[in-house]
Formats: structure tokens, sequence, C-alpha cells
């Protein structure tokens, strides 16, 4: 299958991947967490589409301990998520 780009799209492409590479490299680095709070993604992202995403399986909570423990999401499974989102809308 051969599907051309243009080069709008192929920008497009190329900008999602550059801020997910400097999200990458702040959390290596330590200068953002790896992990959001349950409460932080729902006002980051919205909560329908969080757990719109945890039911479907795309993202993962984990949770630190027993009781009262917060809910934690990957911060890369959530921007892999958004970013896939953006680019299909566009292309």
């Amino acid at each position: 299958m051969d599907m051309q780009l243009s080069p709008q799209q192929l920008k497009l492409i190329i900008k999602e991947a550059a801020e997910l590479g400097a999200v990458i490299a702040l959390t290596k680095v330590g200068k953002i967490k790896p992990y959001l709070k349950k409460s932080e993604a729902f006002r980051k992202y919205g909560r329908a589409n969080i757990e719109n995403w945890t039911e479907q399986g795309l993202i993962t909570l984990r949770k630190d301990g027993n009781h009262s423990a917060a809910w934690r999401i990957d911060r890369m499974e959530v921007e892999v998520i958004v970013r896939s989102i953006e680019l299909l809308r566009y292309l």
C-alpha cells in the first residue's frame, strides 16, 4: 500500500515525534515526573477521556500502596495516546 504524505502531514508527524522525545528526555533527567496522579490526568486530559482509555485497556492505572494510596498513570502511555489521536485527526 503506497500512501502519499503532504508536506504539512509530514511536518505534523515530525512535530509530534519531537514533542514525545522531549517528554521522554525531561522524564529521564528528572525535570518532570514519569507518572501523573489520576486527578492530574483528569484535569489535563479530561475525566471522560482517561476513563474511556482505561476501559479500553490503552492505559493502566497503578496504585502505590494499599488503602489510601493515590492512583498513578504512566505519563508516556497518556502522551502517546493523545499524540496518536492528534495525528489521526489530521491525517
